[in-house]
């Protein structure tokens, strides 16, 4: 049965990924929608990127601009050494990178390119790496870099009354677009959780796997999820983002 599947942060740790693409049992038949932040954190960011790129190959895959890969992608194209990034896993990037030849540097930067900013699917359903801030829509907004920056999407979501009902005039409006809303970027391990989390409409599957947490996968038509070991138990000799 074909699915459609997202996939959390992956903060360069391919051995997560591959541990739960096998978990999930994952098939060329499945639609893959991935949310962002493919580098910057365990060793391997250059490979992750490398193994999307032939995973496309393989099965229909689509890619979210995160905004770690908008801060590799400025490195790797005008050599911008952002003093944030180094310090939130851009020295990593740059050893995993090290390994690459100058053709396949030119291949990632293809597929940085590439990268949307968000995806609404035929049930109106929107994916995206942190969110949007017009309240009339993704399609109005004014800036760009809040589909991978924002945090106040997630954090609206989370501080949400319960009670509050979507008619009520007081209701978020950027929650009444889409279906459901499927994002990464803050890592639901903030709120004490450890799974793909839902607040409202939205979904949030980063589970953490740049720090402490694992990497994970959702059925978005079942919410069926699954998830690696955590991921730094896969890199023991390395901080990641920690």
């Amino acid at each position: 049965m074909t699915r459609t599947l997202a996939i959390g942060d992956i903060h360069g740790g391919l051995k997560g990924l591959k541990q739960v693409l096998g978990r999930a049992n994952v098939t060329t038949e499945d639609t893959l929608i991935f949310l962002g932040d493919y580098v910057d954190g365990w060793s391997e960011s250059a490979e992750a990127v490398s193994f999307l790129i032939d995973l496309v190959r393989k099965q229909n895959c689509i890619f979210i601009k995160g905004n770690h890969d908008e801060l590799t992608y400025n490195w790797l194209k005008k050599n911008d050494l952002n003093e944030v990034w180094l310090n939130h896993g851009g020295r990593s990037t740059i050893e995993s990178y090290n390994k690459l030849t100058e053709e396949d540097r030119k291949a990632h930067i293809t597929f940085y390119e590439a990268l949307l900013n968000y995806h609404i699917d035929d049930q109106n359903r929107m994916f995206v790496h942190a969110g949007f801030q017009n309240h009339n829509g993704p399609e109005h907004e004014h800036h760009s870099t809040a589909f991978y920056w924002d945090r106040t999407f997630w954090e609206m979501a989370v501080s949400l009354d319960k009670k509050i009902k979507k008619d009520d005039p007081f209701y978020p409006k950027r929650l009444t677009h889409h279906k459901e809303i499927y994002i990464g970027h803050t890592p639901v391990t903030r709120i004490a959780k450890d799974k793909p989390t839902q607040m409202a409409n939205v979904w949030n599957i980063d589970t953490g796997a740049a720090f402490k947490g694992a990497l994970s996968i959702i059925d978005v038509d079942t919410k069926e999820f699954w998830q690696s070991d955590p991921v730094y138990t896969l890199y023991p000799d390395e901080n990641g983002r920690n």
